[in-house]
């Protein structure tokens, strides 16, 4: 396996590569096989055990959800293909994309507006 490289990152999410040594069959069985999958999602952190989306071989998506308050959850898509040296290339993206995330953002405290002058 090679190190992670980032594709995209923004406030709501991130994009990661890696090429895997296994062929795409073996990585599709680890991350479609709920005994397997514990491995790459542990305990908990799935918000369903069935996948949202499944595009046999390509694509399988998975609805998490954060141990701690406020409880935030977001979709994980692993994606894959191989790669030219035999083996994998394997895509996750994970989005937040809770819609309470929207009601939580505020404006900085230092909102660089223009200062006012107190009235004694």
């Amino acid at each position: 396996m090679t190190d992670a490289t980032a594709t995209g990152h923004d406030h709501a999410g991130v994009e990661l590569e890696y090429d895997l040594d296994a062929p795409p069959q073996k990585v599709w069985r680890a991350l479609s096989v709920p005994e397997l999958l514990d491995a790459w999602l542990p305990g908990g952190a799935l918000a369903e055990p069935d996948p949202v989306t499944v595009r046999p071989g390509e694509e399988i998506r998975y609805r998490m959800r954060e141990e701690g308050p406020p409880f935030l959850e977001s979709t994980v898509t692993f994606r894959i293909a191989p790669n030219a040296a035999g083996g994998t290339r394997l895509r996750i993206i994970h989005a937040l994309d809770d819609g309470r995330l929207a009601r939580m953002t505020r404006a900085a405290a230092n909102g660089n507006s223009p200062a006012h002058a107190l009235a004694a």
